[in-house]
C-alpha cells in the first residue's frame, strides 16, 4: 500500500483548529488538549505551529474575556502552562497582560496588576527571566506612564515594589549608578507679601511669627533639597546656611503637643527616657505602640506626594508632626550625602571644615527637634538613624560597583567549626617547666622573655645593652646651642668618662654651651696628639726615655698654650671677653687639618652595606629620610645592599653632619653592633693612614730644609 503523505496546513487552518481547542481546554484548565491538537498536525514544524497558537492566544483574550477578569487570571496561568508544555512562544504570557493593560481602563488595570505580582516567582524562573525581563519592564513602565504620581500614588508604590522583587539587585537597569538627581521635581511657590500678610491676620495660637520671609525661606530649601550639589558653591551655601537657620529656630521655639489622649509631651519624653534605661514590661509597650501606629493609619486617609505651597496651609503645616518630620528627615539625608563619599562626585565637591562643623552641629540639633517631635519621638529619631546607617552601607556597595549578591555555600555553613584544643592543667605546666630548668608566668610572651637567658642579671650586664654614647661622639653630634637638655647629658656624660669635668671651668661666668664647645676642641686635640705619639714611640729604638720627656715637655708646653688662648682669669678673677669669645668661636680648621670630620667613599660603603643588611631602612629613617626617600633608594637600586650604599653615599655628599663618628653612634643606638664595630675600626685605619701622610710630608719636609 502506497503510504498517504498529509499536507501542511496554512497559518488560518492552523489559528482556527488552535482557537477550537483552547476553548475546550480553556474550560477545563488542562494544556494537554492542546498538546493533543498541536502534535496532531505532524506535516507542520514547531516554528510554524508556535504562532498561530499565540494569535489564538491574543484573540481570545481580547474578543471573549476583556470584561471578565477573573477569566484574565485563568488565561494568563493557562498560557504559563503552554510555555512549559512548549506549544507557545516563551514570552506569550506577559503579551497578553500588555494587552489587557492597553484596552482597559486604569481601575481595571489595578486589579489585574493583581495577577502580575502573584506570579511574581513564576516570572523569576529560568525559562521565563531571560526572555521576558524587558517586555515585563516595558509593560510596568508603560503602565507608570499612565498614572499620575500624586492621585494614583498607591499603583504606582505597587509598580515599583513588584520591579525590585522580579530584578535582582545587581539589575544595573534599576539602579541610579551615576547618582543623578531627579532635577524635574520642581517645588513652586511664590505669592505677594502683602497678600500673605492678608492670609495670616486671623491665625492664633501660633508662638511664633510666620511672615513673607519665613514662607520664602522655608520652600526656598525644597530646591537644595532636590539637587544637594548647589550646596557645594560658596554663594548657594551661605543662601542654604542662612535659611536653614532660621527654619530650624522657627521649629525650636514652636513645641507640638502629644495627640495621644491623656498624654503630654512631656510625658512622652520622660516615658521613653525611662524605656531606654529600663527593659521593664518591653513587649507590652510594643504592643500598645504597634496599636497606636494601625490606628494613626487607618486615620489618614489621604496621602500627598507633593507638598502644597499655599501661604494659607503654612501655620498648619507647621502644627503637622508628620510635615515637619518630612522636612527634618530631608535635613538629614542632604547632610549624609554632602559628607560621605560618592563615586561619580566631582573632585570639585568637597566640603570645607567650617561647612562640615556646621553641619555636624546642625545635624546634632535636626535629631533633637525629631525626638521632641511627638508622638513616639525618640523611637522614630532612633529608627530614622538606623535607615541612614543602612543608605550609607547601600553607597559603598555602589560605590564598589554593585557586586551581585550571592548565597553562601552551603558545604562551607555545614562545616562543624574546629575543635578547640584542651589546656594542660596549670599544675602540669609547671611541672614540665621545672623538669627543663625553665620558668612558666602563664603568658608565652613573658615565659619566652624570661627564659631569655639562664641568668637574667647577667644579661642585663651584657655589653649589647650598653647605649651609652662615648663623649667625642656625643659633642660633635649636631644639636642646637640653646638645648639645655643636651647641655645637661653632656655634663653627665663628661662626669663619667673625662677629667675635664672638674678641671676646666675657671669662672662661674662661663656659658655652658661655650663650656662644652671647647671641651670638644680639647679632646679631638688629645685624640689627635696621642694618634701621633705611638707610632713614634713604637720606632723609637734607643731613645724611648728623651722621646717621653720631649713629648711631656711639650704636652706641658700646648697645655699651657691652650690655656692662655682658652682666657686666663684676670685680677677681678673674671675672663677677658675679648679672648673668650675669640677664642672659644674661633674654628681650629688652620691649626688642626685634622679636625675635619672623616667621611668614607663609595667603596668603604660598599664594605659595610652587608653588615648593615635588611636594617638600613631602619637607619635611613635614623638620617632623616623620609619613607619616599628610601622607597626611592630601593627602586634604583633593587639589587642586594644597593639602597643602603645608595643612601649612605648620598647621606655623605649631602648632609653636613655626616661623619663616620655620626653614623657609629647612630649605629649603636639602633642596636646594629656589627657594623657600628666595623665603623670604628674603618676610623682607626683611615686616622693611622692620615698620621703615615703627615708624617712622610714632615720627612720630605726635613730633607728639603
Amino acid at each position: 500500500m502506497n503510504k498517504i503523505i498529509e499536507k501542511p496546513v496554512d497559518f488560518s487552518g492552523l489559528q482556527a483548529a488552535f482557537a477550537k481547542s483552547l476553548e475546550e481546554g480553556f474550560n477545563c484548565q488542562d494544556v494537554q488538549i492542546l498538546r493533543k491538537s498541536y502534535d496532531s498536525f505532524t506535516a507542520n514544524s514547531d516554528h510554524d505551529k508556535k504562532s498561530p497558537m499565540d494569535q489564538a492566544f491574543r484573540e481570545m483574550l481580547l474578543f471573549k474575556l476583556s470584561t471578565d477578569l477573573e477569566k484574565v487570571g485563568a488565561l494568563v496561568k493557562l498560557s504559563v502552562d503552554a510555555v512549559r508544555a512548549e506549544i507557545v512562544s516563551v514570552t506569550i504570557p506577559v503579551v497578553l497582560l500588555g494587552d489587557i493593560f492597553e484596552t482597559v481602563t486604569l481601575d481595571k488595570c489595578e486589579r489585574i496588576f493583581n495577577y502580575v505580582e502573584e506570579m511574581v516567582e513564576v516570572w523569576k524562573e529560568e525559562v521565563f527571566f531571560s526572555s521576558c525581563k524587558n517586555n515585563i519592564l516595558r509593560m510596568c513602565n508603560d503602565l507608570l506612564r499612565r498614572l499620575s504620581r500624586a492621585q494614583n500614588t498607591v499603583f504606582c508604590g505597587r509598580i515599583l515594589l513588584f520591579l525590585s522583587k522580579f530584578f535582582p539587585f545587581s539589575e544595573r537597569s534599576g539602579l541610579n549608578i551615576v547618582s543623578e538627581f531627579n532635577l524635574d521635581n520642581v517645588t513652586e511657590y511664590g505669592v505677594n507679601g502683602k497678600d500673605l500678610d492678608d492670609t495670616l491676620e486671623d491665625i492664633e495660637d501660633i508662638p511664633i511669627r510666620i511672615d513673607y520671609n519665613l514662607y520664602c525661606k522655608f520652600w526656598s530649601l525644597q530646591d537644595f533639597f532636590r539637587n544637594p550639589n548647589q550646596c557645594y558653591s560658596k554663594a548657594s551655601w551661605k543662601m542654604f546656611q542662612t535659611h536653614a537657620t532660621t527654619v530650624l529656630e522657627s521649629f525650636g521655639s514652636f513645641k507640638l503637643e502629644d495627640p495621644r489622649p491623656g498624654s503630654t509631651n512631656n510625658e512622652d519624653l520622660v516615658n521613653e527616657e525611662a524605656s531606654d534605661k529600663m527593659d521593664i514590661d518591653l513587649n507590652i509597650s510594643d504592643t500598645l505602640i504597634k496599636k497606636e501606629i494601625e490606628q494613626s493609619v487607618r486615620q489618614a486617609e489621604n496621602f500627598f506626594a507633593k507638598f502644597l505651597t499655599n501661604p494659607k496651609l503654612l501655620a498648619l503645616q507647621l502644627s503637622d508632626a508628620n510635615f515637619r518630620r518630612a522636612v527634618l528627615v530631608q535635613f538629614l539625608i542632604l547632610f549624609q550625602y554632602l559628607q560621605i563619599t560618592v563615586k561619580f562626585k566631582a573632585e570639585s565637591n568637597t566640603l570645607t571644615p567650617a561647612q562640615s562643623e556646621f553641619i555636624k552641629e546642625t545635624e546634632t540639633k535636626v535629631y533633637q527637634l525629631l525626638e521632641e517631635t511627638p508622638p513616639n519621638g525618640k523611637r522614630f529619631a532612633r529608627t530614622v538613624k538606623h535607615m541612614l546607617t543602612r543608605e550609607e552601607m547601600w553607597n559603598n556597595w555602589k560605590n564598589e560597583g554593585c557586586k551581585e549578591f550571592k548565597k553562601p555555600d552551603e558545604s562551607v555553613i555545614s562545616e562543624p567549626p574546629p575543635a578547640k584544643r584542651e589546656r594542660k592543667p596549670l599544675g602540669d605546666c609547671l611541672r614540665d617547666a621545672t623538669r627543663q630548668g625553665k620558668f612558666f608566668l602563664g603568658n608565652d610572651v613573658l615565659t619566652r622573655l624570661w627564659n631569655y637567658s639562664p641568668d637574667n642579671l647577667q644579661a642585663c650586664k651584657s655589653e649589647e645593652r650598653n647605649f651609652l654614647p662615648q663623649v667625642e661622639t656625643y659633642l660633635e653630634s649636631s644639636r642646637d646651642k640653646n638645648d639645655t637638655s643636651f647641655e645637661w647629658r653632656a655634663l653627665r656624660l663628661l662626669a663619667r668618662q673625662s677629667p675635664h669635668f672638674f678641671t676646666f671651668v675657671n669662672s662661674p661666668s662661663y656659658k655652658i654651651s661655650d663650656y662644652l664647645d671647647a671641651v670638644r676642641k680639647r679632646l679631638a686635640k688629645e685624640r689627635l696628639d696621642a694618634a701621633k705619639q705611638i707610632p713614634g714611640a713604637l720606632t723609637s729604638n734607643g731613645n724611648n726615655t728623651e722621646n717621653i720627656m720631649n713629648s711631656a715637655e711639650t704636652n706641658e708646653q700646648e697645655t699651657v698654650a691652650l690655656q692662655e688662648q682658652e682666657g686666663e682669669p684676670n685680677e677681678e678673677g673674671e675672663l677677658e671677653d675679648e679672648d673668650e669669645h675669640n677664642d672659644l668661636e674661633k674654628p681650629d680648621e688652620d691649626n688642626n687639618p685634622h679636625s675635619k670630620p672623616l667621611t668614607a667613599n663609595k667603596e668603604q660603603v660598599e664594605e659595610l652595606a652587608p653588615l648593615i643588611g635588611d636594617d638600613w631602612k631602619k637607619l635611613g629613617k635614623k638620617l632623616g629620610y623620609t619613607a619616599d626617600e628610601l622607597l626611592y633608594f630601593d627602586t634604583e637600586h633593587p639589587d642586594r645592599d644597593g639602597g643602603c650604599v645608595a643612601m649612605l653615599v648620598n647621606w655623605f655628599v649631602d648632609d653636613d653632619d655626616a661623619s663616620l663618628d655620626n653614623l657609629a653612634y647612630v649605629l649603636e643606638g639602633l642596636e646594629i653592633n656589627t657594623a657600628a664595630k666595623a665603623v670604628k675600626a674603618l676610623i682607626e685605619r683611615l686616622l693611622k693612614a692620615k698620621q703615615r701622610e703627615d708624617e712622610l710630608a714632615e720627612s720630605t719636609k726635613d730633607k728639603n730644609i
